[in-house]
């Protein structure tokens, strides 16, 4: 805080770019005074002046040391810790700001309070002035400009829904009538994450480049439309300057003018350098303000099961018929405020098919499904060459992992330590199998679909849910398939999908989730606990607010009274034994006081994370009836 002796007119929050330093940003440091740095002429000028300090892009204290540590921005850190919760470092920076406003307001109510960011800084200082009335004049330097390729940016600036319906000009119509400069100058240019080294791997790309000043123009004028027949009219200014930052002293002149009359005279204003006789320890401070907000998203990790609790309050589990009634509130929200839905397919599903295979006891059949125009789903379909005419027999949809194809699971010829072939498996028994291709493929290539998915209120699962709706509509068609009777059976990345899909659409009879169910929001959120997703790669997991609504149980519970089954093998990483059996109480309770304990099953076996097919098989032959029982 830079505090005016005398003549106190006015009180700014001045937000830098996130990775400078609050003393290096006011000239407290070694080399860094310049006398047109604007937090020290508005000083000087009678500006009381917070400087507040934000999460930088150094991984320094990204991870715990004792269990691993990570190249991800400390940005990047603390937004996977806090997405699946409803928390975002966006948030919680936006909270400093407003904050510090509210103790502004509570020194000098009566002074005007402004708000000037550049970069990151820009970022948060937009959305505070947005939200909070009583910041009368903002502006941003360096940021302000279209977001259609916000997915190319970096992932701790991705909100969910944020382009459903705002891009920086609604922003800005938000803090209309209040004066807003938007200063095109130099973005701090930030190409990706800190390489991996040393063991820290696992941030996920983004890059961020200065917006071009023609884009941030237009950005401004699609800004002055939205608020043209405001009465006051808004004031929405545009400027473009060199320098990099907020170093422009007839900005921050002009910026002053707007928010408390006359600047005064400053023609000759030289600023005296300040005398430095601390010393700050910046580093421990961000240390600090790393393990604060990750020691925050902890504790709401452990608080979220009473939070989801109260979330599902208005069920009534009083009996079946009260349930199926009541919990269609939930089926509505889980589908377009977890997962986003799409508009509804008006395609015929147009199957192409072609023999691929032909085996003793089936044949296979490759397809393809239109969806949408430029969508469409594939997969293998098995038939067993013993039905008889008019006979109508059940399916079983068998779902890859991660990186998986199809063949890994309905090609006869191809053997996988973790799949087995069970679709073919399942064929020789009787069955009717079909293997879909989910889009989970590619490595990062597959994540820009969620990178560019999340801002428009959708992710991975809102195409995976129409690919087998429409899957479901071309089976129950086929003239050998009993369409009550097809059942779900996924493994891993295919688990995540038994989860999801099924508790959406009830075309799907029953449900095998084979290698994923878990205690998700501490698989998604925990620190402590190496196979966290906080450390891998994979960077798709998280989903907006889950930790607060539904976890794997609450899942389960959108497709009782249809069968569910859980197979769970001992030395499977990706969970431990005690998370997933604390969980799947949750799932059996509900299903034993609903009056439907036989339907919801879990098999143990000694073995890793792979399709076992013991009890599985056994369930799926007892919930689809087949061999059909006379």
């Amino acid at each position: 805080m830079l505090e005016p002796v005398h003549n106190l007119r006015a009180q700014i929050v001045l937000i830098p770019d996130c990775d400078i330093a609050p003393e290096d940003f006011v000239g407290l440091t070694e080399g860094t005074f310049d006398q047109n740095q604007v937090p020290l002429i508005l000083a000087w000028l009678g500006c009381r002046v917070i400087v507040p300090t934000l999460l930088s892009r150094s991984d320094e204290y990204s991870g715990l040391p004792n269990v691993r540590m990570t190249n991800q921005p400390h940005r990047e850190f603390v937004h996977r810790t806090g997405y699946e919760l409803g928390r975002h470092p966006i948030g919680y920076e936006v909270q400093k700001v407003l904050g510090v406003v509210d103790w502004m307001k509570s020194q000098r109510s009566d002074l005007p309070i402004g708000v000037m960011g550049h970069g990151e800084g820009g970022l948060i200082g937009m959305y505070a002035s947005a939200l909070d009335t009583r910041i009368d004049v903002s502006a941003i330097y360096g940021y302000f400009g279209p977001r259609e390729t916000i997915w190319k940016e970096p992932i701790y600036r991705s909100v969910w829904s944020l382009l459903y319906e705002f891009g920086d000009a609604e922003i800005a119509s938000l803090i209309a009538p209040r004066p807003l400069f938007v200063v095109a100058n130099e973005h701090p240019n930030i190409t990706g994450p800190p390489a991996p080294h040393d063991g820290r791997d696992g941030a996920a790309p983004g890059a961020i480049f200065t917006p071009a000043p023609d884009a941030v123009r237009r950005e401004v004028e699609r800004a002055k439309s939205l608020v043209k027949s405001l009465n006051p009219a808004a004031h929405i200014e545009f400027t473009e300057v060199s320098e990099s930052g907020i170093n422009n002293r007839q900005a921050a002149l002009d910026f002053l003018e707007a928010l408390a009359g006359d600047a005064g005279v400053v023609d000759s204003l030289l600023v005296p350098k300040p005398d430095y006789t601390s010393a700050i320890d910046a580093k421990s401070r961000m240390q600090r303000q790393v393990k604060q907000l990750v020691d925050d998203t902890q504790y709401l990790m452990h608080q979220a099961e009473f939070r989801r609790k109260e979330f599902w309050a208005k069920a009534d589990a009083s009996s079946p018929e009260a349930w199926a009634k009541s919990v269609e509130w939930y089926r509505d929200y889980f589908d377009k405020e977890a997962i986003g839905a799409l508009p509804g397919i008006e395609l015929p599903p147009n199957a192409r098919t072609r023999l691929v295979y032909d085996q003793p006891a089936y044949r296979g059949y490759e397809v393809m499904i239109d969806v949408f125009p430029d969508v469409f789903a594939y997969g293998i379909l098995l038939v067993p060459k013993d039905i008889a005419e008019g006979e109508k027999r059940p399916v079983v949809v068998c779902q890859h992992g991660l990186e998986g194809r199809v063949q890994d699971v309905a090609d006869p010829n191809v053997k996988s330590d973790y799949y087995h072939q069970f679709a073919c498996q399942l064929a020789e028994q009787g069955f009717i199998t079909y293997a879909p291709q989910n889009p989970y493929i590619g490595e990062d290539k597959f994540r820009v679909l969620q990178r560019k998915a999340n801002p428009l209120k959708l992710s991975l699962f809102s195409f995976i849910v129409r690919q087998h709706e429409q899957t479901l509509k071309w089976l129950g068609g086929l003239p050998f398939v009993d369409a009550k009777r097809i059942g779900f059976y996924g493994l891993s990345y295919g688990g995540k999908t038994a989860m999801r899909v099924p508790a959406l659409l009830d075309g799907y009879c029953l449900s095998i989730c084979s290698g994923d169910y878990n205690e998700w929001i501490w698989k998604c959120v925990s620190v402590n606990h190496p196979l966290s997703y906080i450390f891998t790669g994979e960077d798709e997991m998280w989903e907006w607010n889950m930790g607060n609504t539904f976890n794997h149980a609450e899942m389960s519970w959108l497709i009782y009274p249809r069968p569910f089954m859980v197979e769970r093998g001992h030395h499977d990483g990706v969970g431990y034994d005690e998370w997933v059996a604390y969980e799947f109480a949750k799932t059996k309770r509900h299903y034993v006081l609903l009056g439907s304990s036989d339907d919801a099953q879990i098999e143990y076996f000694n073995g890793p994370h792979t399709i076992h097919g013991v009890g599985t098989f056994a369930f799926l032959k007892q919930h689809l009836n087949w061999p059909a029982k006379q």
